[in-house]
């Protein structure tokens, strides 16, 4: 069973794996046996991140490259390649802007489609045309709980999210005779780096992420490990334009259950 869920001898790549849900999802996919291959867009960033997976005994080496810059990745993908392939990516890197749509400008809705929407198609498609020769590959678009919901703010991203998914369903339906799954993960909130400052007691969105949440708590990153390693290994092989939605029980109900009901 252990073999099932066993990355030994894969290859994985992951987009913004240098902090936060990326790099927790990417020491999750290197304890299951895979190497590492990080990408960022700044180096001093992927450096440290680099020497943090080394620290917890991991084997990662770093990609700088723009995703949303075709002839970089393109060319990135390409040379990477030539050293060992690419059996799983995790298109993780991502931006949101928190504006109210009635101010946001054309431009920053557009930054943050490019990197959140078009960005995963253009990585994805350049690591596809690898794994369609080889017959094998998974892809792991990282969504989120706004591929379903509205919430103010957020129309960008959650436009971008919700387009994702759509994508996600559309790859595996095109590449699934060529043996490659390509799924998503939707998380829901996390405590994270960014999340720190809303997280502490009496905080308004503290109080209302802990009350609308089934669970109970924020998520932890390595609540994700289970998902992205079940998407990245054999155990996963009939599973083809799914989103798993790790949020703590968010998506499944109107409101946390009262302890009177």
């Amino acid at each position: 069973m252990t073999e099932l869920f066993s990355l030994k001898g894969k290859r994985a790549l992951i987009t913004g794996g240098t902090h936060g849900l990326g790099m927790a999802m990417a020491k999750a996919l290197g304890l299951a046996g895979a190497s590492l291959v990080i990408n960022g867009h700044s180096q001093e960033r992927l450096d440290n991140a680099l020497n943090e997976y080394m620290k917890n005994g991991l084997r990662a080496a770093g990609c700088l490259f723009d995703v949303t810059k075709e002839e970089n990745v393109s060319s990135a993908i390409d040379k990477l390649e030539t050293e060992g392939p690419i059996d799983i990516l995790v298109n993780n890197a991502a931006i949101i802007k928190r504006i109210p749509a009635a101010d946001m400008s054309a431009s920053d809705f557009r930054e943050v489609v490019d990197v959140n929407l078009v960005a995963p198609f253009i990585v994805a498609q350049k690591v596809a045309r690898h794994m369609i020769k080889r017959k094998a590959g998974k892809i792991i678009n990282i969504c989120s709980m706004m591929s379903e919901l509205g919430r103010n703010t957020v129309s960008a991203y959650a436009s971008a999210k919700g387009g994702l998914k759509m994508l996600t369903r559309n790859l595996a339906t095109e590449w699934a005779r060529h043996n490659i799954q390509v799924n998503g993960i939707g998380p829901g909130y996390f405590a994270t780096e960014q999340t720190a400052p809303i997280r502490t007691a009496g905080h308004p969105m503290n109080e209302f992420i802990i009350s609308r949440t089934p669970a109970g708590r924020w998520g932890n990153p390595e609540d994700l490990s289970g998902a992205v390693i079940f998407l990245a290994s054999k155990a996963s092989d009939f599973v083809n334009g799914q989103v798993v939605y790790v949020d703590g029980g968010i998506l499944a109900t109107i409101g946390r259950p009262s302890n009177e009901v």
